[in-house]
């Protein structure tokens, strides 16, 4: 499964950008109910945009998790000309997710190359 994520790393990459963008600035009352609060939803979903970018390129994660915070402050500022509401909480649990899909493709990366 790893070697998978990192040979597909950027099409996994590219299609989580997609989706974050397309569910954060879609106008909330069209979006399905999802189980959990919507800050575990921002967790999740840049924990796993973090992930593959770490995995494929560790040296360079450190980059790819501030160019992905990036990415989260211009949708929090863009979402209220799409009536949407900008959160710095949002902003907060993104980069909490970030940082969590980093340091578990640290771990990972630790445990698959000792044993290899």
């Amino acid at each position: 499964m790893l070697h998978l994520i990192q040979k597909y790393w950027c099409h996994i990459t590219i299609t989580l950008v997609i989706a974050i963008t397309t569910l954060s600035l879609w106008p909330a009352s069209y979006l399905p109910s999802v189980p959990g609060t919507d800050k575990a939803h921002h967790f999740i979903a840049y924990a796993a945009l973090a992930l593959p970018a770490a995995l494929r390129h560790p040296k360079y994660s450190l980059y790819f998790v501030l160019s992905f915070i990036t990415f989260s402050g211009v949708i929090e500022l863009i979402q209220p000309y799409v009536n949407r509401y900008a959160e710095w909480l949002d902003l907060l649990a993104n980069t909490i997710g970030l940082t969590f899909g980093w340091l578990l493709a640290k771990i990972i990366l630790f445990f698959t190359q000792k044993n290899a």
